[in-house]
């Protein structure tokens, strides 16, 4: 598998990113849905990367800069076929590695808080991420899990 850095207009990732969409809606209320859109994704503070296996889109995922010492990561979506297949993971270590590399200090994600999102709770808790407060311009939500990850200066 590879990842590269993507400009959002393949056919495959945009459906890809409707489906995330799709799924962010239906799982969560619409007030409390924090996904991206393609225009916002192609904004100058976000940096997306798709992970491809030959000529399918496997997955995607994004960073999206808070200020010069914080991260966000969006649009985390490994597609159906590539399920269990550790594109999540690769994608997961891609985007701590990029934030590190930025000199961050720490990487921060807002998620569901429904049964749906338990597998991505269980990824972010895998690689360190802890469960925060809101941060940036989030709202505590009982619909939200807020996540962080303190990067040390390696």
């Amino acid at each position: 598998m590879q990842i590269q850095r993507d400009d959002l207009s393949h056919p495959a990732v945009i459906a890809l990113l409707h489906e995330h969409l799709k799924d962010m809606r239906t799982n969560s209320p619409p007030e409390s849905v924090h996904a991206l859109d393609l225009d916002a994704l192609r904004k100058p503070d976000v940096t997306f990367w798709t992970v491809w296996k030959e000529d399918q889109v496997a997955g995607c995922g994004a960073l999206k800069e808070l200020d010069s010492n914080h991260g966000e990561i969006k649009s985390m979506r490994t597609s159906g076929l590539f399920r269990r297949r550790g594109v999540a993971v690769l994608m997961l270590k891609h985007i701590v590695d990029e934030a590190r590399t930025r000199q961050y200090q720490r990487l921060s994600l807002e998620t569901g808080a429904q049964d749906f999102f338990k597998p991505a709770h269980a990824l972010y808790a895998a690689h360190g991420f802890e469960v925060c407060g809101p941060f940036a311009n989030y709202k505590n939500d009982p619909n939200s899990v807020f996540m962080t990850l303190s990067l040390d200066r390696r």
